[in-house]
């Protein structure tokens, strides 16, 4: 008769263990205070005015002191500011400002806490759909998602798309400078199109999603920039785009969503001239799991659960690369779809930026 080893207990491991998971909960029950922090800008008063009693940072934002005392508290307690017993004044370390007190930071952090409360808000329904193996589109999700999914991306592009991406990619600059047709796929809010556009003044822009208040948002964005006689956004989905001759097609961030991103990248190769360029930047991820989990891969693999997974379940194949993909399968499916080049261009902490040559 075989016996099973009965794993003994390891009180070592059980504290390691209580503390990972109260650190967690306690993150969790601090996120909403974090989105309040921000809204009411207590972070940006703190970082304006110094250390600060409850009673100071209060009359600084036109709060009531209470709650502001119990919010400074909690931040204390988070690790998030700092506290002085003798002077009772709360104050945000130089080196927080760019996580809480900068939106011009590539390393804010409210695109992600917002983004939290959209997954919770979307939890009901992420459940039902693990029952049943369908997917749940990104226009059925919580209404904050697209205003929450521009303010996490913008960091990132605002930093690099101009400076470092374009300049990666193999003569693109030059065309751009030149005056280059370029389409952005899945442009949401328009933030790469636009930043593109002022960055390149001869090149015209067009922007494409399939999801209407997006577009809507994109289109009141490049008027208020003064772009709209060049930048243009339309209501179209990936694979029903018409129209050919671009030099530059961008893919932000999107294409491990799309059910059939091989079809939908033989579309795209299609809208290229024959010395076009694909750009198609993607989550930074490893090709294997055990590469994958690290705290960025944590973030990412539930972002992967909670909206890419579900989106591209929702659609015709529904492949489901997941937001974790890794440059040996994107570069599987760029080849599948046509693609004779593929190569990393350039990556960040969070990005990796694949060229993509007919």
């Amino acid at each position: 008769m075989t016996t099973t080893a009965v794993p003994q207990f390891d009180q070592t491991k059980f504290d390691a263990a209580l503390g990972r998971f109260l650190g967690d909960a306690g993150a969790a029950f601090s996120s909403a205070l974090v989105l309040v922090g921000d809204k009411l800008g207590l972070y940006k008063a703190l970082n304006e005015g110094g250390a600060q009693t409850a009673r100071q940072l209060a009359e600084r934002t036109g709060t009531h002191e209470r709650y502001v005392r119990e919010w400074l508290s909690n931040q204390a307690a988070s690790g998030y500011i700092t506290y002085d017993p003798e002077t009772r004044t709360f104050a945000l370390p130089a080196e927080h400002v760019p996580f809480l007190a900068d939106d011009t930071s590539e390393v804010t952090m409210f695109g992600l806490f917002s983004m939290a409360a959209v997954l919770f808000a979307d939890e009901p329904k992420i459940t039902e759909v693990f029952k049943t193996g369908q997917g749940l589109g990104w226009h059925e999700h919580d209404q904050r998602l697209f205003a929450c999914t521009e303010r996490l991306f913008r960091p990132g592009y605002r930093a690099h798309l101009v400076a470092d991406w374009i300049p990666a990619l193999d003569g693109v600059a030059a065309k751009l400078r030149a005056g280059a047709r370029v389409a952005d796929i899945g442009c949401g809010f328009g933030t790469s199109t636009i930043l593109m556009a002022n960055a390149y003044p001869a090149a015209s822009f067009v922007g494409y999603d399939y999801h209407v208040p997006s577009i809507e948002a994109a289109r009141s964005a490049a008027s208020a920039a003064g772009l709209s006689d060049r930048v243009t956004f339309e209501v179209a989905s990936a694979r029903d785009l018409s129209g050919d001759g671009f030099d530059l097609v961008c893919c932000f961030d999107c294409i491990h969503d799309m059910g059939d991103p091989v079809g939908v990248l033989s579309r795209l190769r299609r809208l290229l001239k024959q010395d076009g360029t694909l750009m198609m930047v993607e989550p930074f991820a490893s090709d294997t799991l055990e590469e994958n989990l690290n705290p960025i891969g944590r973030i990412f693999y539930a972002a992967s659960t909670m909206l890419c997974t579900p989106a591209s379940r929702a659609q015709e194949v529904g492949l489901a690369l997941g937001a974790q993909a890794g440059e040996i399968k994107m570069r599987a499916v760029a080849t599948e779809a046509g693609f004779s080049k593929f190569r990393r261009a350039s990556e960040t902490p969070f990005n990796l930026v694949y060229e993509l040559r007919p």
